[in-house]
């Protein structure tokens, strides 16, 4: 199972790209990493190149690449293209997008600090086991338009299907 083998099969790939199979299968149906050959029994037989291959995609992955991109680019590229500058564009756009998520942590942060001040003075306020309606200041809060009120969503609620497609 040494990385210097010519040929892997299916688990000593994903073993030492520390991946499952089934991710191999899914990274073969997005194009991102080639299909194999097959063996006479019929398991799959990849180039020792296919772990460094799976390595770029892992890292890539990593720092906000869609495998959809990925595959794009890769395409370009094993056909002999130069898709330099895509990728530097792509990866501009992804620290854009990561640095407004930055700053609306930051706000978040800001507002979840305030509203902790402001529920403490309530719950300071009411006797012990008396209700301080905290979840209901929030949206009234918000129908008074104050100022802590958010106007975009949050980074830690879970994408939109919408929001998924436009990555």
């Amino acid at each position: 199972m040494s990385p210097d083998k010519e040929i892997l099969n299916s688990g000593e790939l994903a073993k030492l790209a520390g991946v499952s199979t089934d991710t191999l299968r899914h990274y073969e149906r997005k194009g991102v990493l080639a299909r194999p050959q097959r063996s006479g029994k019929g398991y799959r037989q990849y180039p020792a190149s296919a772990l460094q291959r799976v390595r770029l995609v892992r890292r890539a992955l990593a720092v906000g690449f869609t495998l959809d991109e990925l595959a794009n680019i890769l395409r370009v590229r094993d056909s002999g293209g130069a898709p330099c500058h895509e990728v530097r564009a792509l990866a501009a756009t992804k620290l854009s997008h990561i640095e407004t998520q930055l700053k609306d942590l930051r706000a978040l942060r800001d507002e979840l600090r305030t509203t902790l001040k402001d529920w403490d003075g309530r719950l300071m306020r009411k006797a012990a086991g008396s209700r301080a309606n905290l979840l209901e200041s929030l949206a009234a809060n918000e129908s008074n338009g104050a100022k802590s009120s958010r106007r975009f969503r949050s980074p830690l609620q879970p994408k939109t299907k919408k929001e998924k497609r436009a990555r």
